[in-house]
């Protein structure tokens, strides 16, 4: 084969790599937001369902703020075995590709080169390793009278999966800022 072409295929197939990398390393990534939302029940009966919401989900009361009329859920996020093999998985083929076009780029080391691949599973154990933590669900209670009534807004901030849940749980209603 042209060396041209494998120094091209060499680039490419370096930059898939870091792309990989950065892929890897982003599923640990923090994705905490903060979202508005609102609910038609009168504040006791829908804070009575958030608390059981959460207690559901294996959150626990951390802290209580009267005053301002907030609530601090915490709880243990379990990382996901089906993400852990994906990941590693996904490291072996690409680093197999990697060490394919290196061994076509020097034949002479060609088999060392597929030791490379034994590096794949600390991809799922970095993931598993950081993926696991305790969250923080903070909730801050409004009420808004509008004309006859009375609607709750919560301001929610937590990860972007449990606020998808939740809303989808208790049929909440995005506020427009």
């Amino acid at each position: 084969m042209d060396f041209t072409v494998l120094q091209s295929t060499f680039l490419l197939t370096f930059l898939l790599s870091v792309g990989l990398f950065f892929f890897i390393r982003a599923s640990t990534k923090d994705r905490t937001e903060m979202m508005r939302l609102t609910s038609d029940q009168d504040e006791n009966t829908f804070m009575t369902s958030l608390k059981e919401y959460f207690r559901s989900r294996a959150y626990r009361v951390l802290a209580v703020d009267s005053a301002k009329n907030q609530v601090t859920f915490e709880g243990f996020v379990s990382p996901s075995r089906f993400l852990a093999v994906f990941l590693t998985v996904l490291a072996a083929v690409g680093l197999g590709c990697l060490a394919l076009v290196l061994s076509m780029l020097f034949p002479d080391f060609g088999q060392f080169f597929l030791g490379i691949i034994l590096f794949s599973p600390l991809s799922g154990l970095l993931y598993w390793k950081k993926s696991g933590r305790l969250e923080k669900v903070s909730l801050k209670m409004e009420n808004i009278l509008s004309g006859q009534d009375f609607s709750s807004i919560i301001t929610v901030t937590a990860h972007r999966d449990e606020l998808a849940e939740l809303q989808r749980a208790l049929q909440l209603k995005t506020l427009d800022t």
